[in-house]
């Protein structure tokens, strides 16, 4: 069973890139934000999880899964309070995953507890069928 490729260091360069991608980061407008994620295999089921802490996931999330690709879609919205300060990031968020190949998208199963949302899909069985592949020879007659 396979996993969706993950990024992984790789010397100094990716590093260096991590480095500089967080400052670039406060640039890009709310819509590009990118929710935490990890993810593993448990019980058949291929897990997702998102960091998405001061969501109402009845009204601000959407999930959604076609063609091999699970998305996420999260909106926390900006409340209105006398506020000195604030650090909170508030807009859209959405991030994409490609699934294993060996994945039901007709059995996903979604949660949300303590500011983490779980997404699950069940693995299907892989079969290891083998099949013999007749070995032709020209000029010789089939028995």
């Amino acid at each position: 069973m396979s996993l969706p490729t993950r990024r992984e260091s790789r010397g100094l360069v990716p590093d260096l890139f991590d480095l500089l991608e967080a400052p670039l980061a406060a640039l890009r407008p709310m819509a590009g934000q990118q929710m935490r994620l990890e993810d593993y295999v448990e019980n058949g089921r291929y897990v997702l999880r998102a960091e998405l802490p001061g969501i109402d996931p009845d009204k601000d999330v959407e999930i959604s899964v076609s063609n091999g690709m699970l998305t996420i879609h999260a909106e926390r919205r900006h409340e209105e309070r006398q506020a000195h300060r604030t650090e909170f990031r508030y807009g859209s968020f959405t991030r994409s995953v490609m699934l294993p190949p060996n994945v039901d998208e007709n059995d996903v199963k979604a949660t949300y507890d303590k500011g983490i949302l779980e997404v699950s899909v069940r693995l299907a069985q892989e079969k290891e069928e083998r099949k013999r592949i007749p070995v032709e020879m020209p000029g010789k007659k089939k028995s």
